[in-house]
Formats: C-alpha cells, structure tokens, sequence
C-alpha cells in the first residue's frame, strides 16, 4: 500500500457511506458487506492517485457492489423458482443443493492465505451470516477489532480464487462458534451447523470432526430444558432431565467412544467428554466432578483457553470444596464476561452470601444476553432476600 493512501481515513468514512446505502434501500448487512468491498477496491485504485472525493467515490463504488449483489440474489432465486416448476422442489433441487454447496464454502474460506483466527472470522461473516457483533463476543474481542480483522482478510484474498481448500482445523473452529451462536443466539442455526457437521465427519473420517459433532449433539440434546416460561434461563443444575433427548445423547456419546478410542484427543473431543459426563448423571448431585476436572486438565493440556480454566475452577470446587475452587479461580482471567458469575458461585458455595450476591449483581452488568442478566439479577435477589430473612 502507498504512503497516499490514508487508510485510517478511509475506515472514518465507512460508517457514513454505510448509512447512505441503508437510506437507499440496502439491508444493514448487505450495506456492511458492499462497502467492504469498496474499500478493498479503494486500496488498489488510489495507490496511484486519490479521487478528488473519497466520500463520493465509495458511495458509487460501493452503491454499484450492493446492486450486483441484489441481481447475483434475484438470478439465484429465478433459478430456483424454475427448478420448482420444473418438478424438482426446493427440498429436492436448487435449495438442496446450496445447502450442500454451504459446507464446501466453509471449506474454501479457511483460505491457507489467511490464518486461523482470520479465516474463522470471515467465514462467519461471509458463509455463516453472523454480525460483526456477535463474532466479536464469539471471539472475546471488541467489535471495531474484529472488523479490522475481518476487513484484512477479505483485502488479503481480493483477487484471488477460492480454490484450495484450507485448514481443517479451522473449518471446525467456524462451526463450532455458529453452532453455539445458532444455539444461544438471535439466529437459530444449530440444526444446520450440526447436519454440515455430520456431512464434514462423514467426508474426512476425522477424529477431531466426530468429536465436534458429538459436543453438538450433546448440548442441542439439552436445549429443551434450557428455558422455562417466558423464556427464562434455566441453568444445569435446574434443568428438568427428562426433557433431555436421550437419543441425541446416546449417539453423541457413541461418536465420542469412537473417535477417543483412535487416540487423537483434540479440545472438541475433550469438551465433548465434558458434556458427555453431565448428559450421564441422572441428577444435579450425581455428577462425576473429579472426573470433568480431569477432563478440564486434558483440554488445558492440548490448548490453552482461558473460557475452559474458568470453568474448571467452578468444576474444582464442585468437586474438592469452594476454598480449593477459589484458589483456582485465583489463576483465571478476571476479564473473562463470566468471571464474577463463576466468583459469585464459589463465594456462595463458601457460605459467604453478600459477597455473592454483589458479584451476581456485578456479573449481570456484563451479561452478554437478556436471559443470562435476568438469571444473574434473580440469583443476587434470592440472596439478598435471603440475608435480610435472616436465612444462611
């Protein structure tokens, strides 16, 4: 890039020019992805000289990107309405084969030009639908950091064709966090991402891929109990197990038996013994916590996560008592989303309530959705209520 091309304030203009094709009829996020584009654009065409007007420049250049996207999506559809009356249906024909196409561009967008951490986020973006937003909270990073991130790997593959597949690892890691974001998210995806996964699985005969698919089997098992009326949060230990899809469960844990009996353990086959673990005791009070910190230790060992070690420091004082539980929390990251709640969980186990109750509280201020805050505020209520009856 030349020294002319003021890419910082190229990056200023883009909420403007952003707002302008959204005034013009464009979708916020077709808007987004269009003056992506325009901006990959501008870093090539104004290497030798500037327009005279950057603004007005990206606005045509980017308005033009949006309207061969909407014709490239009406020609899409045209196609798929003539299959229809051709007798092919949409479940038979044009829609099943883009949904067959969806695993291939997962595939190809871990371009082995980018890395991991890049790949994963432009392919959440460009294959998996999600916001910047939502990838930055999947990634623990602040939005404008992921959309750099993201705009560097979209201007390292400009030009390029996507035609080497890339990196397994990263093909797992993208439908690991679509899956979780399908799970928990504004969008359902989790059907989808756990059928893609099935198909990834059956095509590489990878350890690690039946791993992941058993973690999602497992978990989307449990998604019936997660939320009671008026789509509260129900929590593990509350969840009513009888509403758990021992099927799911069955099979995930019979994917996962397999896959560790080839010896290769990755993170998705450690977390899927995790789960499969809590799927495994009937009740709250039955579950093996020795044996999941162990788990926990076998994850650490094959890569560092500092999500996983919080969660281990809950699991060690399940397990071994809150003191032994906090002394492990002492080694997490205290900027972790979910570290105060995890504090405020240790500190009730150890009988101190109002030191609970204030980390609920503060632990809510950080809550990442509306169901997770209102859980936070419910359980600092019920230990307030419970100090000032005199209770514990």
């Amino acid at each position: 890039m030349k020294a002319d091309v003021d890419e910082e304030a190229l990056r200023d203009l883009v909420p403007a020019v952003i707002g302008i094709l959204c005034a013009r009829g464009a979708d916020f996020s077709d808007a987004e992805d269009a003056v992506q584009e325009a901006l990959i654009a501008a870093l090539s065409a104004w290497s030798a000289s500037s327009p005279e007007d950057p603004r007005a420049w990206l606005i045509t250049v980017a308005w033009r990107r949006h309207l061969d996207l909407v014709r490239s999506r009406s020609a899409r559809t045209d196609r798929e309405i003539r299959a229809a009356r051709e007798g092919l249906g949409p479940a038979d024909g044009a829609t099943a084969s883009a949904k067959e196409d969806t695993l291939d561009l997962y595939v190809l967008c871990a371009h082995p030009d980018l890395s991991p951490a890049s790949a994963v986020a432009l392919t959440l973006r460009a294959v998996g639908g999600l916001t910047t937003t939502q990838i930055a909270a999947a990634f623990l990073v602040p939005e404008a950091t992921m959309a750099q991130r993201i705009s560097r790997a979209k201007r390292t593959i400009a030009g390029t064709r996507l035609n080497r597949p890339g990196d397994l690892g990263a093909v797992l890691t993208v439908l690991y966090l679509v899956f979780n974001e399908g799970y928990t998210g504004e969008v359902d995806l989790a059907v989808e991402v756990i059928r893609l996964t099935r198909r990834l699985t059956d095509l590489t005969d990878d350890a690690e891929a039946a791993g992941l698919l058993a973690l999602m089997l497992i978990h989307h098992a449990r998604r019936p109990a997660r939320f009671g009326p008026g789509g509260r949060l129900v929590p593990l230990a509350e969840q009513d197990r009888r509403l758990w899809d021992t099927d799911s469960i069955a099979e995930g844990i019979g994917l996962l038996q397999a896959a560790l009996a080839r010896d290769r353990l990755g993170e998705f086959q450690a977390q899927a013994a995790i789960a499969a673990i809590h799927a495994d005791a009937l009740r709250f009070e039955d579950t093996d916590w020795p044996q999941i910190v162990g788990w926990y230790d076998e994850l650490l060992a094959v890569r560092e996560n500092p999500v996983a070690q919080l969660a281990r420091a809950v699991a060690v004082g399940e397990a071994d008592g809150a003191q032994a539980g906090l002394s492990a929390l002492a080694d997490c990251d205290e900027t972790l989303p979910r570290f105060d709640a995890a504090h405020a969980h240790l500190r009730e186990l150890a009988g101190d309530g109002e030191a609970a109750a204030r980390l609920f509280a503060q632990a809510a201020e950080k809550a990442q959705t509306l169901g997770e805050r209102d859980h936070l505020l419910r359980q600092a209520a019920r230990l307030n209520a419970g100090a000032g009856s005199g209770e514990g």
